[in-house]
């Protein structure tokens, strides 16, 4: 007898939860009709690409602005509802948003 049956036992009206996926989560972001604009800039010599544009939840964005920090392993932030990214990543930003159900404008370059 393991425990999950002496569980059962013990609480036999007690139903078990079952927990939900992350990826739900992830994908639940709302997606626009207008394209999120993916540029790059040089501040202070260093290069950064700005994602900008979205007209959903900050709450949302920031997830995104997260998941691709993550995902490429580099720095950032979200600022004045733009996410700025440490680097010239606009490719695989912009191959990562496509993936997901967005449309991408690639501006400057």
């Amino acid at each position: 007898m393991d425990l999950q049956d002496q569980l059962k036992n013990l609480f036999p009206e007690h139903i078990q939860e079952v927990p939900s996926d992350k990826t739900e989560d992830q994908n639940s972001i709302w997606l626009q009709d207008e394209p999120i604009i993916c540029k790059y800039e040089k501040r202070k010599g260093k290069p950064i690409t700005i994602l900008e544009g979205y007209t959903g939840a900050n709450e949302d964005f920031k997830l995104l602005a997260k998941e691709i920090k993550q995902k490429l392993s580099v720095g950032g932030s979200f600022k004045d509802d733009k996410i700025i990214i440490q680097g010239d990543y606009r490719d695989k930003i912009m191959q990562m948003l496509k993936d997901k159900g967005f449309n991408v404008k690639r501006v400057g370059g």
